[in-house]
């Protein structure tokens, strides 16, 4: 029915998204205002709801502003509208929220302080000046603290915290920036500090170590350029060589120690405020224990009013590493922390506000001008993966054993958890079973089927497969890889997909890792492989590079090494050939992953590791993108697509011995894996039409590799998907299982 212009209506809004703690409510409170409408407005289970009333023009006009112009912080997925019945109202009331709907909202990740907290923490004349605390609907607090929906205070860890008078007033009045922010608070009512902040500076001068609570956990902290104190630092947390991160005081801070781009400091300043990953400057004044054996350096900038002040307090970078010892979770709680942390830190920065879930960092880097994620978490969690299709109903996906992350697959979103880690270590395994626990009662979600790994010795698959009351649904580990990038990418396939990873449970048996697949939801054909080869001691193999390169010079046909780096291997060569001839604990292998580590320690590179992905991490730093040439690597056919890795490892081996330097060794290694990446997609596209390929898997993390994959497979006319919003790595594996648990029913 047509509406007259002077006729008043009343329509009903409802908004589904981010739309809870990020200021919706009081953005409608001022837009209906400013249209002159009554009505009211409220957060529900699913959203926010708007019921405003007045001339139809004016409704027009605020339902323009309302899906043009939201709040900085908020994501609006959809708005549904519907005439209601003329009430009798008399302004426009924000209503105390209900929880009488399913808890389908959405709640927004951490928030880095905003431009108006940082000046009020600076400013002597605000009553906030100094206060670690501060925050506004803006920023701040929100997944590390809430403990249910709708997300009101009540439902977060500020609930002891009873707001003062002058508090009150700013969170009632709709025109404060501080209108219903949850965690808002000041010095008179909010939480403390254990220790003063001077005297944690006065800590880092002596060169002591200083664990901080901050937003999702404590962190170690030290100078950075306290090369003492690094070193203590690396001895007592039994890390060798991983790289720490630096936190910098500001963007000029990050300039002067790294090379930034403008797609760079766009990331480091974003408000989800990751590590990002930068090129070193040479002269960088960091401790030489800092990031060894590595050109790059992670950066994050302060990201909550605590750091802040302490930064501007100490006035240069200082070491930022999550607290724990090697492989355990990061420490969260305070009673642990101060078990856990008694032999690492020297003191302790606590305060009184819990923590509700731990939340690691998040880590990225920028690749070809747009950001590539290698661990997502605060900052990024708990938004969903909106995908292109619909689970048929809640699914719970348990992720691989290493970098693990649990998902919740539920109608077009996909809830994507924290980095929890790797599930050997005992704590980790208890902070996996937790997360699923808190995203299920979060959102309210009860799964009725469960995705896990096909990989029998998984942690995650054990829990799965102890699930019986759920429907059970099994998936190979590279075929989540590639069905989670069509996901990552909204893409539903089939694609030419290319996973190349460390291990991954192969439905013949053998371990799998260098796999060319035809690949959607539904499933995927294996076309393609790198060539298999043993894998001597089986998992030992992974931790000692230097047994690849015996397996694959044995395969070449060498009997020794005396004259390569590996040779102070030599004494227990012949034990790990003869694994190898026998079969004896030596399953067969075609990891990309395993390859760089033959090449690594071929190189003398790296031959024992001390953190998943190291020799090969180092490989690429050590290549010169500059030499030239590039090594053959056949592709053949035996049954499928066969990348010949013994040719690339034997052309190695003939540049090492004729003198050839190490760094043109390693990019002309790269170059020839490249090339022969791009010849199995040309194949599979003559022999499928096909143009479309997905480059998902740990390897993919090189960018040396990837970017010249990339380049190279645009330039032969494939569309090429990769990852953006979940990490190519093992932490986006449960995405792609939500995404094959999701194929429609009876496929």
């Amino acid at each position: 029915m047509r509406v007259r212009a002077e006729e008043v209506i009343r329509r009903r809004f409802t908004v589904t998204g981010i739309v809870q703690g990020v200021g919706f409510r009081p953005f409608v409170h001022g837009l209906a205002a400013a249209h002159g409408l009554v009505g009211r407005v409220e957060n529900t289970g699913a959203g926010v709801r708007i019921e405003v009333q007045g001339p139809a023009p004016a409704v027009g006009g605020f339902a323009q502003a309302l899906a043009a112009h939201p709040p900085p912080l908020a994501v609006i997925d959809a708005i549904a509208a519907e005439d209601r019945p003329i009430e009798e109202d008399g302004e426009f009331r924000i209503l105390t929220s209900s929880s009488a709907e399913l808890a389908t909202a959405l709640v927004s990740p951490d928030v880095g302080t905003c431009e108006d907290c940082r000046r009020e923490i600076a400013d002597p004349s605000q009553r906030r000046y100094g206060y670690p605390f501060t925050n506004c609907t803006n920023c701040g607090p929100r997944y590390t603290i809430v403990t249910g929906i709708p997300y009101d205070r009540p439902n977060t860890t500020m609930a002891p915290f009873p707001m003062c008078d002058a508090c009150a007033v700013e969170y009632h009045d709709p025109t404060d920036r501080r209108f219903h922010a949850q965690p808002v608070c000041c010095p008179d009512c909010g939480p403390q500090l254990s220790a003063s902040l001077d005297d944690v500076v006065a800590a880092w001068r002596r060169g002591e170590i200083v664990a901080v609570k901050g937003l999702g956990g404590y962190h170690l902290t030290a100078l950075a350029g306290d090369d003492g104190a690094v070193g203590r630092l690396r001895a007592r947390k039994h890390r060798e060589d991983k790289p720490f991160a630096l936190m910098v005081p500001d963007l000029a801070w990050a300039r002067a120690l790294c090379e930034v781009s403008e797609a760079e400091a766009e990331l480091l300043e974003s408000t989800r405020r990751p590590i990002v990953v930068l090129a070193r400057r040479a002269g960088a004044p960091v401790a030489a224990a800092m990031a060894p054996h590595t050109r790059e350096l992670g950066l994050v900038l302060p990201y909550t009013p605590l750091h802040h002040l302490l930064l501007a307090r100490v006035g240069e970078p200082i070491v930022c590493t999550s607290a724990n010892a090697s492989d355990e979770p990061i420490a969260y709680e305070d009673d642990d922390a101060v078990h856990r942390l008694a032999g690492i830190a020297d003191s302790f920065l606590s305060h009184d506000r819990a923590i509700r879930i731990r939340v690691d960092d998040s880590v990225g880097r920028i690749v070809a001008g747009v950001p590539y994620l290698i661990r997502r978490s605060r900052g990024y969690v708990p938004a969903p993966i909106r995908v292109p299709w619909r689970a048929p109903h809640p699914i719970l996906a348990c992720g691989a054993d290493l970098k693990n992350t649990i998902a919740l697959a539920r109608d077009d979103q996909v809830f994507v958890s924290h980095h929890i880690g790797d599930l050997d270590n005992a704590r980790t395994h208890a902070a996996f079973v937790e997360a699923i626990g808190h995203l299920c009662t979060l959102f309210e979600v009860e799964p009725r089927a469960i995705a896990y790994d096909l990989h029998p010795g998984y942690h995650s698959t054990r829990f799965a497969m102890g699930q019986d009351h759920l429907e059970h649904v099994v998936v190979q580990h590279h075929h989540a890889h590639i069905a989670s990038c069509m996901a990552d990418a909204g893409h539903e396939g089939p694609v030419i997909g290319v996973a190349f990873d460390g291990l991954g449970w192969g439905d013949d048996g053998t371990i799998w890792g260098g796999e060319l697949l035809v690949a959607d939801r539904a499933g995927y054909d294996r076309r393609g492989w790198l060539r298999p080869v043993p894998m001597p001691g089986g998992d030992a193999a992974t931790r000692e590079p230097w047994r690849m390169a015996a397996s694959y010079l044995q395969v070449l046909g060498e009997a020794g090494a005396g004259d390569l780096a590996v040779a102070r291997r030599q004494e227990r060569w012949e034990q790990v050939l003869q694994l190898a001839r026998t079969g004896t604990a030596t399953p067969l292998t075609s990891s990309a992953g395993r390859l760089f580590d033959a090449v690594a320690a071929l190189l003398g590179v790296r031959d024992v590791v001390h953190y998943e992905g190291q020799a090969a991490i180092e490989l690429e730093q050590l290549a010169d993108p500059d030499a030239p040439g590039a090594y053959p690597a056949p592709v053949v056919e035996n049954g499928g697509h066969l990348i010949e890795g013994p040719e690339l490892v034997a052309a190695v081996v003939a540049d090492v011995r004729a003198g050839v330097d190490r760094p043109t060794i390693a990019m002309r290694f790269h170059r020839g894996l490249a090339a022969a990446i791009v010849e199995w997609c040309r194949r599979l596209r003559e022999e499928t039409g096909l143009a479309t390929v997905a480059l998902s898997g740990g390897v993919f993390l090189n960018t040396l590799l990837l970017l010249r994959v990339l380049d190279d497979l645009e330039g032969a006319g494939f569309e090429v998907l990769r990852h953006s919003r979940v990490p190519c790595n093992d932490g986006g594996i449960s995405l792609g299982q939500a995404a094959v648990a999701a194929r429609p029913p009876g496929v």
